[in-house]
């Protein structure tokens, strides 16, 4: 950070204190509320910080990566405790939620060890070619610029702070500004700590990375309206979502704001799986509707299956299942209060049949698992019953035979997951809606639950509107960090101004490049 930039460390603004989930109340030590002044701080710091930081070579860049996920680790069973009573997430997960976290940042330190990211290629020059000759054509990916980044209530620790999209955008060479989540400040800011001593050790600018806090959306607002900023990851409703991207897009000059909103991840019960194992599969749908009292992103919240053998057997087996469901915390009283709602907007609606509800809780966070079922005319009818309840909520919908279960995928909004259960006999039924689901998702699973996202190169955890704001992108897996790259093309630059990895006498790199049409390693 440039000397005449005030730290946002130095601000003082009246604070808000972390509240306990499962009370609803205050608990904990106050916060600062960062404001306007902050917001511009932090953004011309990362700004200033820019052009060093880009300019890292790809061992620095990913040692820095290494070293903030031992400084997570470092913080020890704090940072799970602080988790768990701002979210009211249980240990186990937590603990293995912190380990996604530093598996997903030195996951993207081997990324840009690779150089592959770099999309290298290498068109040389053809002076003799006829009728015109062919320039010298040198292209890479270049980063994007400071982004913003905005922690999600439902994983404190794998997509907030040191989550992702930070992981990604530092990965990329780009400076990243947190807006922390305020339902759970402690957290954020124990892990913001961490990531400043890491950039601290690693001797980068100061302005690599900022961490703000504060209950409003103002603060929010602020931050993608500030023109430093050249790009925005969200994890968060669809209202939150579209908000940002309309302030994005209102900008002098816009940035693109990669968005995950709402889905609801169809499953399919094709006739012959259902037929073989309704009942079992029913049992097993619930375990996975209620997983973390259905706060994922990839919660299975509708069930498509054709009128036939073994529908009754699943629906009887997930009935009985969901009745005997504890009810669990929720992350905060608003999303709580949402869940109700929505709850109550199915179990009025006269075309919709309630099967079972889950066991009722004490506590003014408690969510109370539901189950559903309606007709396919009766969804197709109603656009509102193909809306996400965030939370463990699911409704069943009985199709008379497989073109009405084709009408009613092709009317699905686009989600993140569809999930296939199938058997051997039932492949050319699958084969046949393989290309409308496509069209509707991201990723397509069989026989297992979409519960669950693998951090891996091959992870596509994205899909059409309104699942995420561009279906060309995954907020999860190592082809995140393209989201924050764009492409740059060099033509006869002598050699002295050619970036190094593109130059002809690079030497032993290991970044692969794509010369004259061929793949090659350096």
């Amino acid at each position: 950070m440039t000397a005449d930039v005030i730290s946002i460390d130095q601000v003082e603004h009246p604070g808000f204190r972390s509240v306990t989930a499962e009370t609803g109340q205050p608990d904990g030590a106050e916060f600062p509320v960062h404001g306007a002044a902050d917001v511009a701080a932090a953004c011309a710091a990362a700004e200033a910080a820019f052009d060093d930081y880009r300019a890292t070579d790809r061992e620095s860049r990913a040692a820095f990566l290494d070293r903030i996920a031992d400084e997570v680790l470092a913080i020890g069973d704090d940072l799970i405790v602080a988790a768990m009573r701002e979210s009211g997430l249980p240990r186990a997960r937590l603990e293995g939620e912190r380990g996604r976290t530093v598996g997903q940042l030195r996951m993207f330190a081997n990324v840009v060890r690779s150089g592959a990211w770099l999309g290298l290629r290498i068109d040389p020059a053809q002076p003799e070619r006829q009728p015109l000759p062919r320039p010298d054509l040198r292209l890479r990916m270049i980063p994007l610029g400071p982004v913003a980044v905005f922690g999600a209530s439902n994983f404190p620790l794998a997509f907030s702070t040191a989550g992702g999209d930070t992981a990604s955008a530092l990965a990329a060479g780009c400076p990243v500004v947190v807006k922390g989540h305020p339902a759970h400040p402690q957290t954020g800011t124990l892990v913001a700590d961490a990531i400043r001593r890491a950039v601290t050790a690693c001797g980068l600018p100061e302005g690599v990375f900022s961490h703000l806090v504060g209950p409003g959306n103002e603060l929010g607002a602020a931050l993608v309206k500030d023109p430093r900023i050249a790009a925005v990851g969200f994890t968060g409703s669809r209202g939150g979502g579209l908000a940002l991207l309309a302030l994005a897009q209102a900008r002098p000059v816009p940035i693109p704001v990669y968005a995950e909103m709402s889905s609801i991840n169809p499953v399919l019960l094709l006739p012959e799986a259902l037929k073989a194992r309704g009942a079992a599969l029913g049992a097993a749908y619930v375990g996975s509707l209620t997983m973390g009292a259905g706060q994922f992103c990839t919660n299975p919240g509708l069930v498509l299956a054709i009128d036939g053998d073994g529908l009754d057997d699943f629906v009887s087996a997930a009935t009985g299942t969901i009745s005997g469901a504890d009810s669990q915390v929720m992350l905060t009283t608003g999303i709580h209060a949402a869940y109700e709602k929505g709850i109550a907007a199915l179990a009025g609606n006269a075309r919709v049949e309630t099967l079972g509800r889950g066991q009722e809780g004490n506590g003014c966070t408690r969510g109370q698992a539901a189950l559903f079922q309606t007709t396919a005319q009766a969804f197709l009818a109603d656009k509102a019953l193909g809306h996400e309840v965030f939370g463990a909520s699911s409704i069943i919908v009985r199709c008379r035979d497989e073109a009405e279960l084709r009408t009613v995928i092709a009317g699905l909004e686009g989600q993140l997951t569809a999930t296939l259960h199938m058997d051997d006999a039932d492949v050319a039924v699958a084969g046949r809606l393989l290309p409308l689901l496509e069209r509707k998702v991201g990723r397509i699973l069989a026989n297992g639950w979409p519960t669950g996202v693998e951090v891996c190169h091959a992870m596509v955890h994205g899909g059409p509107f309104p699942a995420t704001s561009d279906a060309r992108t995954t907020s999860v897996g190592s082809l995140a960090i393209d989201r924050f790259l764009r492409p740059v093309s060099y033509q006869n630059l002598a050699p002295a101004l050619l970036p190094a990895e593109l130059r002809d006498d690079a030497q032993g790199d290991g970044a692969p490049r794509l010369v004259d049409g061929a793949l090659t390693v350096n």
